[in-house]
């Protein structure tokens, strides 16, 4: 970054206050450079936050449009969605060594590496979203993990389905994203905006014959067939574990481990 030099004639008299227009940010022209080449093309568009989110670490790059969603799925200011019609969903790798220290319980190294990828994953989306507002359009990141709803156990959206939505994966026996290459052991966030983009489709694939995440369970949650997935006891398991071990975050991680996705 180039330093900024104040001469005397540079500096205001005593107790004036500067105006904003006087004030330029010595890093504006680079931000000029990196805007997108052209905002009406979605192809290229969609290549360009592919290729910056790929620059901070993410795996998985997807698009949703929105037009499926009912408005009542969603916990955001009214029009929201009409607003800003897709959504970018972004996914990040968990590390297989630290999630094969799992036994029987969440281990103090998976809580900390969950909470540090879900940083790492708000920060793409901030990151994302800022380059989109540069270029003039309108973005709303969505955080990785909030609750709004303690009593529904819901956030804002849903970022697992609309990563199925965005062709990431499906949403296999344990409730969870189960993508083509990592399976269940991935972080998402989602970025809403009005920015043009091509859109993905789902996979329309499912777990087939993988049952691994069945038999782990320690709170008996996951079933044959995924609608019948237990969600009470899943959050009573995971309060549990919070509970007995000094968690500030509900996580479990057993099913995550379980689940390395088709091979």
């Amino acid at each position: 970054m180039r330093s900024v030099e104040f001469t005397p004639k540079s500096l205001p008299a005593a107790g004036r206050r500067i105006p904003n227009s006087e004030i330029r940010c010595p890093c504006k022209e680079s931000n000029e450079k990196s805007q997108f080449t052209s905002m009406t093309n979605p192809k290229e568009n969609m290549e360009e936050i592919r290729t910056l989110c790929r620059k901070w670490g993410a795996s998985l790059f997807g698009v949703a449009d929105l037009s499926f969603l009912k408005k009542e799925e969603i916990l955001l200011p009214s029009g929201t969605i009409d607003r800003l019609p897709f959504a970018i969903s972004v996914g990040y790798p968990l590390s297989d060594s630290i999630l094969e220290g799992i036994e029987g319980a969440p281990s103090p190294h998976y809580f900390h590496h969950y909470q540090r990828v879900n940083i790492l994953l708000d920060t793409i989306g901030l990151v994302v979203s800022s380059t989109i507002q540069e270029k003039g359009c309108r973005a709303m990141p969505i955080a990785t993990s909030q609750i709004v709803d303690w009593k529904n156990q819901k956030g804002h959206l849903s970022h697992k389905h609309l990563a199925r939505w965005a062709g990431l994966g499906w949403i296999g026996r344990n409730n969870l994203l189960v993508n083509e290459k990592f399976g269940s052991r991935v972080r998402l966030v989602t970025i809403l905006t009005d920015l043009p983009l091509e859109a993905n489709s789902p996979l329309g694939k499912d777990c087939g014959s993988c049952r691994a995440c069945i038999k782990v369970c320690p709170a008996e949650a996951i079933k044959e067939r995924p609608e019948d997935f237990d969600h009470l006891r899943c959050y009573e398991q995971l309060k549990a574990f919070s509970k007995t071990l000094h968690f500030s975050h509900h996580i479990c991680g057993i099913c995550v481990k379980a689940c390395r996705g088709p091979k």
